[in-house]
């Protein structure tokens, strides 16, 4: 039982990601290759404060707050750059922090933190992660709904066309940012204090093209995809243990094959099938 409930959180965990990039990348159109940088940031920072002592309920807000406000500099340093660029950005975001939490030994070096306290079972990390996975996904439909969404829309499909009917297109990329980011840091927060210990190489670039890649072939732009493509790529290293040794080149295969022949992934496919599309 512990083997299924300790898979389930890891599904909620990357569900929680995948919506979070969902947010900046298939909501607003803005590329990001670093989220694996914010999952860490909530996680360290959550860590950091759970050791000083502080409770769960706080430490891990703490961890949302500080990964958001990073999601609100980066969104911020790429105003100015689109696509190919943007990921550059991103992508050197990640390198970034992996280069700094493994030359501070404040936060542990290269072997992270450890005994960070666990004031919950393996059920109480289930029902957490799974109830903060589904109150993001009642999020992201709603806001896929609401004029914020519409806006979000815009700017992915022409930034010059929604400044020109006044769209404060820098305004939502920022929000876009400060709501996936913020995501990454709660997702990383309980995968702090489920695990015990936290390890730079936790939040590297692979991780990043592992949320990306569940975000591809769940749809991106859909939340009900996303979802089933994180639970998807959940599974598979559990149900295949030779992927564990060959992500990159599994995950990246894996793109290459969903873009070439269903660019809208698990979401796109259904569509077809059945004439409906997830929301």
């Amino acid at each position: 039982m512990d083997y299924y409930l300790s898979v389930a959180t890891f599904a909620a965990l990357n569900a929680i990601l995948a919506l979070g990039l969902n947010l900046i990348s298939g909501f607003c159109g803005q590329v990001s290759l670093g989220h694996a940088a914010f999952y860490g940031l909530g996680a360290y920072a959550a860590a950091l404060c759970a050791v000083a002592g502080a409770p769960i309920w706080l430490s891990i807000p703490v961890g949302m707050l500080v990964a958001g406000v990073f999601g609100v500099i980066t969104g911020f340093a790429a105003l100015r750059v689109r696509e190919d660029f943007l990921a550059i950005v991103t992508m050197g975001v990640g390198f970034l922090f992996l280069g700094v939490v493994r030359k501070q030994q404040w936060l542990g070096a290269e072997m992270g933190i450890a005994r960070i306290p666990s004031p919950l079972d393996k059920w109480g990390y289930a029902l957490l992660s799974i109830g903060a996975a589904i109150a993001l996904l009642l999020l992201s439909l709603h806001i896929r709904r609401s004029w914020m969404g519409r806006a979000f829309g815009a700017v992915a499909q022409d930034e010059d066309a929604a400044r020109s009917v006044g769209i404060d297109v820098a305004g939502y990329k920022i929000t876009a940012f400060l709501l996936g980011t913020a995501a990454a840091g709660l997702a990383g927060g309980i995968y702090a204090h489920m695990t015990q210990l936290i390890v730079p190489d936790a939040f590297n670039f692979v991780q990043s093209v592992t949320i990306l890649a569940m975000v591809v072939v769940g749809g991106i732009g859909s939340s009900w995809g996303v979802v089933a493509g994180a639970v998807l790529l959940t599974l598979m290293p559990e149900m295949f243990r030779f992927i564990n040794d060959y992500k990159l080149l599994v995950y990246g295969g894996l793109l290459l094959v969903v873009m070439r022949f269903s660019p809208g992934g698990l979401a796109g496919l259904v569509f077809r099938l059945t004439g409906r599309r997830l929301a």
